[in-house]
Parts: structure tokens; C-alpha cells; sequence
């Protein structure tokens, strides 16, 4: 009979608590960088997406290379969590990113109706993605974590 300890079930859920972690840290640090570049206080932002750095970046990033560290850079599960993070990458600096550039002509859309009193509804939001560098941040943050808790 195998004896469960708090320190086994650590170690088993190592790559979960990587990625959550990855998020949370990602999370934090964008409320951060947003309080230190513009100087205000947006509470909102600590569950929002888009922005410095990529929460979804950090957090498959930390979950592929803790699968990596735990499983072997070889195996099956390890090459499935990299082909899963370089999707997640992908529509975080691309698909998302055209998404908000849509958003953003849309609200200008209802602003120029709103002027002439014709139409009236909720903007829509427009940071949805990503740039290259919030998403290339976001990965090496993710993958410093799984390393740090690895270790």
C-alpha cells in the first residue's frame, strides 16, 4: 500500500500547480505593469485577457515544460502539451489580437451612430489579444516557473 502524503500529492500534481502558478504570477504582473505604465489602479485587470504579460502564454508554456521535466522531453504527453501551447500562442498573438482590432472599429462604428442618435448598445471589448512581445514574455514566464518549481 502506497502512503499519500501532502508532499506526494505535491509532486504528483507538480505540472497543475506550474501552470496555475504561471497564471496567477502572469496575472499579478500585468496589474502590476498596468499600475507602473499608467498609473492607475484597475482591480479588473487581475481576470481580464489581453495585456503585458500573456497569462495563457505563461501558463501552457509551464505546463508543456513541466510535463517536460517530469515526464521526459520524449515523451508522448510532452510533444501533445507543445503542439496544445503552440495553439494557444498562435491565437493569443493572432486570431484574439484581429479579434480586438475588429472590436476596435466597431466601437468607432457605434460612436460615429451614437452621434446622430440612431443606434445605442455596449461597446465591445477590445483587448482581447495579444502583441508578439506580451505573448513571447508571457511563455519565458511560464517556463521559468515550471523550472523554479521544479527545482
Amino acid at each position: 500500500m502506497k502512503l499519500i502524503t501532502f508532499q506526494s500529492i505535491l509532486i504528483e500534481l507538480y505540472p497543475l500547480i506550474a501552470a496555475v502558478t504561471a497564471m496567477i504570477v502572469a496575472q499579478i504582473l500585468k496589474f502590476t505593469y498596468n499600475y507602473m505604465s499608467q498609473g492607475e489602479i484597475r482591480i479588473r485587470q487581475l481576470g481580464q485577457a489581453g495585456g503585458m504579460p500573456s497569462s495563457h502564454a505563461a501558463m501552457v508554456t509551464s505546463l508543456a515544460a513541466a510535463i517536460g521535466l517530469d515526464q521526459g522531453w520524449t515523451s508522448p504527453l510532452f510533444s501533445i502539451c507543445v503542439v496544445f501551447a503552440m495553439i494557444v500562442l498562435y491565437d493569443a498573438a493572432g486570431v484574439r489580437a484581429a479579434a480586438g482590432k475588429q472590436a476596435a472599429v466597431l466601437n468607432q462604428m457605434m460612436e460615429d451612430l451614437f452621434e446622430h442618435g440612431k443606434f445605442q448598445t455596449e461597446k465591445l471589448t477590445e483587448l482581447l489579444g495579444h502583441s508578439p512581445l506580451e505573448v513571447i514574455v508571457g511563455a519565458c514566464l511560464g517556463v521559468g516557473i515550471a523550472f523554479t518549481l521544479y527545482y
